[in-house]
């Protein structure tokens, strides 16, 4: 049985969300429910959640009963929020990006390197699974995914470990298959992480394309909240937590900056969002001693002004 999953940072997300009576909050990412019980529990308000993982919603459509007329559990992807949900407006919008710890515990899922399985990684469990990934792509194109979305450095010797693998005894079939290939190819540092952490986090993301869909919540919720509604996002690592700094601060300023992730704008135009805090919130020690996944995170939020969502 997979350990129950603790919500990151939970009393920053209401602090920074707001709830409110009579109000309408969508989840986008509901996972185990947690935030959307929270939010649910601190105000006589609605919630509308959305996840592709098909055991997400199965636990989704038994707080429907619980919650009778103020939740509702949508089957998608969060990119997609706007047009999932039955709600032309909402309040409120919270994101907390990534793999889940009940995906994370079960060894059946593949997202893990501390526990032998299949090597699937997909969380719609639907579409190609990294193993798939892995014994079809060319060591060239395998290098490029793990530099891209792993930031590995030694990506290069990484892809031909795996290619030299799948050659000498057939597809890698399991994670501790890929787990094994990566170490022979890289060394644990004085960092201590295990050195198929990177190359696991780049297949995930890349399988599920994490990144593009982030980029693709982040406009949704931009079209989808309400004047004064707030978008709060929860990320645990810099690619995540870039793009969702790139795109507030182009959308907090009256002239949108050009990016990797969002091109250039040459014309003024009006903010779509204000910040309270710039900054970023990171979790508390005493969170951190008792739920070690927050150490890495953190939240953003803004507020939404009346401006048209911007087409970029």
């Amino acid at each position: 049985m997979s350990a129950p999953h603790i919500p990151v940072m939970m009393n920053e997300v209401l602090e920074s969300l707001d709830p409110t009576d009579g109000q309408t909050y969508v989840d986008g990412t509901f996972g185990r429910g947690g935030y959307s019980k929270a939010i649910l529990d601190a105000a006589d308000c609605r919630v509308e959640a959305i996840d592709r993982d098909p055991q997400a919603i199965e636990v989704g459509k038994l707080m429907e009963d619980q919650y009778k007329g103020r939740f509702m559990i949508h089957q998608g992807c969060f990119g997609d929020l706007d047009r999932l949900v039955n709600i032309d407006s909402c309040d409120g919008v919270v994101l907390d990006i990534g793999v889940s710890s009940p995906q994370l515990d079960e060894a059946s899922r593949g997202f893990s390197f501390q526990k032998d399985g299949p090597l699937d990684m997909r969380m719609s469990q639907e579409g190609p699974t990294a193993a798939e990934v892995v014994n079809t792509k060319d060591e060239s194109d395998l290098a490029d995914i793990i530099y891209i979305y792993g930031e590995e450095r030694k990506s290069r010797r990484v892809a031909r470990s795996i290619v030299q693998e799948r050659e000498a005894n057939g597809p890698l079939e399991t994670t501790f298959q890929l787990a094994d290939a990566v170490r022979r190819a890289v060394r644990k540092d004085r960092s201590g992480i295990d050195p198929a952490t990177r190359t696991f986090q780049a297949l995930r993301l890349y399988v599920n394309d994490e990144l593009n869909e982030l980029e693709r919540g982040l406009r949704a919720a931009e079209r989808l909240l309400a004047p004064e509604g707030r978008l709060v996002v929860v990320s645990f690592h810099s690619l995540e937590d870039r793009i969702v700094k790139t795109f507030l601060n182009n959308r907090c300023c009256t002239h949108a900056r050009g990016s990797r992730h969002l091109p250039s704008v040459e014309l003024p135009m009006q903010p779509t969002f204000h910040f309270r805090h710039k900054k970023p919130v990171t979790a508390r020690e005493s969170e951190v001693a008792v739920n070690p996944r927050s150490r890495s995170a953190k939240l953003r939020w803004a507020i939404r002004t009346d401006a048209p969502a911007m087409e970029i």
